[in-house]
C-alpha cells in the first residue's frame, strides 16, 4: 500500500459520517448553482437577461424550480410496471452520488481538531471504481424506459444505453495512459504524480479524448441524441414528472459534476494550484486553499459543457456513433502503444543521454501530432452543393422532368427543364 492509501480507514465514525454528509451538500448546491449559471450563460449568449429576480441576481430560481417540481401532480402511466418505473430514478440518482467518494478535494488538513485527507475514501483501483459505479446509473436510464409503457421513452432508454456504453469505452482507454504513466489507479497516487507537469499536457491526446468522451457519456448537447425532441419527444425521461423527474435532472447535473471532478483529478493536477502558483506562494497547497483550485477547476469544465450547448447543433445519431467507434477508439489504441513504447524506452535507458533524452518531450510531441489528427475529423468536408449539375437525358415517353443532379443541384439555382420533344416544349409554354 502507499504511503498516499495508509492515511484512510483511520478516521473515527463521526468524521466519515460529516464527510459523507459534507458531500452530499455540496453535489446538491452545485447542481442548483450549475442549473443557474447554465441559464445565465445561455441567456447572455443569446442576448437575453435570464433569471434574476429570485434571489440576488437570481440565485435561488433553482431551488424555486425545485419546489415546483415537488409540489407537481405525480402521474404513473396506466401501462406501465409501476415497481420499476419507481426504481428506475433512484438507480440512477444514487450512483452519481457515490462516485464523488473517491475523488480528493485536498491534502490532509485539521478537521475539527482530527488530521484527516480530503476526500472520503481511495483505494488501489479508484478510478475503476468510478467507471463501475457510473455504469450502474446506465440500468437506470433504461429500465425507466422500458417500464414507462411508452414507444418514445423505450426508443430513448436503448439509445441512451447505446451511446453511453460506446463512449464508456474510449473514455476507458482515455484513462489507461493515465494509469501507466502514474502507476496507480489511485485518485490521490494520480494526483500527486502531477505535482511537478500536469498529465493534461504531457497525455494531450488522452485528455482530448476524454474530454470528448465526457459529453457524450453525459448525453449534454451537442450529442443530447437520447432526448432529442424533435424525434423521441423527451428521451427515456418522457412519462416522468414531479420528484422522478426531478432525481433524472438531479443525476444528469451530479454526472456532470462527477466526470468534471475526474478530468480535473486526472488530468490538471487535482487540487494543485493552477499556473503553479505554489513556486511563489508556499501555502498555495496547503489548508483548505486547494478546495479553491479543485472546485475552480470543476467549473472550467462545467462552463464548457454549457459553452458547447449554447453553440453547437444536435449531431446526427449515426454521425456520433461512427465517431466514437471509429475515430476515438482506433486513436486511443494508437496513442497507448507509444505511451508504453515511450515507458519501456525510458526503463531500457534509451532516453539516458544524446538529444531529445527526455521522454515527457517526445510524448508530447507525439501526443500534438495525435490531437491534430484528431481534430481534423472536425473540419467541415466538401460541400455536396459545390457539386456543378450534369444534364439528364430526355426520356421516351411521360411528362417533361428536371435533371437528375450529380451531388446535388446549386442551391437557389433554376435546375432547366428537359423535355422529349419539340411538341412537349410547345405544350409547356402554350
Amino acid at each position: 500500500m502507499s504511503d498516499a492509501l495508509s492515511a484512510f480507514g483511520n478516521d473515527p465514525w463521526w468524521v466519515i459520517g460529516l464527510k459523507a454528509l459534507l458531500i452530499f451538500v455540496i453535489l446538491v448546491l452545485l447542481t442548483l448553482f450549475n442549473i443557474w449559471w447554465e441559464r445565465r450563460v445561455v441567456a447572455r449568449m443569446q442576448h437575453r437577461i435570464g433569471p434574476n429576480v429570485h434571489g440576488p441576481f437570481g440565485l435561488l430560481q433553482s431551488l424555486a424550480d425545485g419546489v415546483k417540481l415537488a409540489f407537481k401532480e405525480d402521474l404513473i402511466p396506466k401501462a406501465a410496471d409501476k415497481v420499476v418505473f419507481v426504481l428506475a430514478p433512484v438507480i440512477v440518482v444514487v450512483p452519481a452520488f457515490v462516485t464523488f467518494s473517491v475523488i480528493p478535494f485536498g491534502p490532509e488538513v485539521n478537521f475539527f481538531g482530527h488530521q484527516t485527507p480530503l476526500q472520503l475514501t481511495d483505494m488501489p483501483v479508484a478510478v475503476l471504481f468510478v467507471m463501475a459505479i457510473a455504469s450502474i446509473g446506465i440500468y437506470g436510464i433504461v429500465l425507466g424506459g422500458w417500464s414507462s409503457g411508452s414507444t418514445y421513452s423505450l426508443l430513448g432508454g436503448l439509445r441512451s444505453s447505446a451511446q453511453m456504453i460506446s463512449y464508456e469505452v474510449a473514455m476507458g482507454l482515455a484513462l489507461v495512459a493515465v494509469f501507466m504513466y502514474a502507476g496507480s489507479m489511485s485518485t490521490s497516487d494520480i494526483v500527486a504524480a502531477q505535482d511537478n507537469l500536469w498529465f493534461g499536457l504531457i497525455l494531450l491526446p488522452s485528455f482530448i479524448i476524454y474530454s470528448i468522451a465526457m459529453v457524450g457519456e453525459t448525453n449534454r448537447a451537442p450529442f443530447d441524441l437520447p432526448e432529442a425532441e424533435g424525434e423521441l419527444v423527451g428521451g427515456f425521461h418522457t412519462e416522468y414528472s414531479s420528484l422522478k423527474f426531478a432525481l433524472f435532472f438531479l443525476a444528469e447535473y451530479i454526472n456532470m459534476a462527477t466526470v468534471s471532478a475526474l478530468a480535473t483529478t486526472l488530468f490538471l493536477g487535482g487540487w494543485h494550484a493552477p499556473f503553479w502558483i505554489d513556486e511563489f506562494w508556499a501555502g498555495a497547497n496547503e489548508g483548505y486553499w486547494p478546495v479553491l483550485w479543485f472546485f475552480g477547476k470543476v467549473l472550467f469544465f462545467i462552463f464548457i459543457f454549457i459553452w458547447l450547448r449554447g453553440s453547437l447543433p444536435r449531431l446526427r445519431y449515426d454521425q456520433f456513433m461512427a465517431f466514437g467507434w471509429k475515430r476515438l477508439i482506433p486513436i486511443s489504441l494508437v496513442w497507448i502503444v507509444a505511451v508504453a513504447t515511450m515507458r519501456v524506452a525510458r526503463n531500457e535507458g534509451v532516453f539516458d543521454e544524446g538529444f531529445g533524452s527526455n521522454p515527457q518531450f517526445w510524448l508530447i510531441v507525439i501526443g500534438v501530432l495525435l490531437a491534430v489528427l484528431l481534430l481534423t475529423f472536425f473540419l467541415p468536408e466538401k460541400d455536396a452543393d459545390e457539386v456543378a449539375p450534369t444534364s439528364a437525358a430526355p426520356r421516351t415517353g411521360g411528362f417533361p422532368v428536371p435533371p437528375m443532379p450529380a451531388g446535388g443541384a446549386v442551391r437557389g439555382a433554376a435546375a432547366p427543364l428537359v423535355f422529349r420533344s419539340e411538341a412537349d416544349r410547345e405544350v409547356s409554354n402554350g
